[in-house]
């Protein structure tokens, strides 16, 4: 119970402020990204693909490297922002977001353009048939129809990004209250034999995760019955 009335609630607070703006800013960037590739037939497609998926297989270790590159002041992009904009990548919550859409970035896609892709192509010419731009036919005929598909991006896209380490660690460190997230947390429980607080924090990390995933397979299996 003294574990538990010590216990820091800030980085759980972090992860989740984090993980609730970098899915909403997924999501605006995922839509068109995946209902175009979902309809494209262009040569280039596997290429978009292949570079929308790579942060799945590519070592958290390397991506946030680069990132750290890419973003800090010695890179033209870094200067620029922090020169003309006042804004440094590198170290903040900032770079948290940047580095967390580029690292969540494939679990919101790849859901998506899978939904988009078992659209009924006659429901969709008959949208445009009807007069509808391909605007409206994405909001008010493709998303409807794709709920369980879309759920589950916006869901897995949170959850990963809540337990995300490696990228974050590398690109934002670890400053309580602005860096700070309940993954590094654990880390650091670990580096100073912390075990205590170390389990609590990863048993927190484990049931939510868990209750996340079972919410999924539970409304999509509902949603399987509806249709049936």
């Amino acid at each position: 119970m003294n574990y538990l009335s010590n216990l820091e609630l800030d980085p759980f607070i972090l992860s989740f402020k984090l993980a609730l703006i970098t899915t909403t800013l997924l999501f605006i960037i995922s839509l068109p990204l995946a209902w175009y590739l979902s309809q494209t037939k262009s040569k280039f497609k596997p290429v978009l693909e292949a570079i929308t998926a790579l942060p799945i297989v590519l070592p958290p270790s390397v991506l946030g490297f680069y990132l750290l590159y890419t973003l800090s002041l010695n890179s033209p992009l870094g200067s620029f922002f922090n020169e003309y904009l006042g804004i440094k990548l590198v170290f903040n919550f900032t770079g948290l977001v940047v580095a967390s859409c580029f690292y969540s970035l494939p679990f919101m896609v790849q859901p998506m353009q899978s939904g988009f892709e078992s659209l009924n192509k006659n429901m969709l010419e008959a949208s445009y048939i009807s007069g509808k731009n391909k605007f409206t036919t994405i909001f008010r005929v493709a998303l409807p129809n794709i709920k369980p598909a879309l759920l589950t991006a916006i869901i897995i896209t949170f959850a990963h990004t809540v337990g995300e380490f490696g990228v974050v660690l590398m690109v934002g460190g670890s400053i309580p209250n602005e860096t700070k997230v309940a993954s590094v947390a654990i880390y650091e429980y670990v580096e100073i034999l912390d075990y205590a607080n170390a389990h609590i924090y990863s048993a927190i990390m484990l049931i939510m995760s868990f209750i996340v995933l079972f919410s999924v397979y539970v409304f999509n299996a509902k949603q399987k019955k509806t249709f049936i």
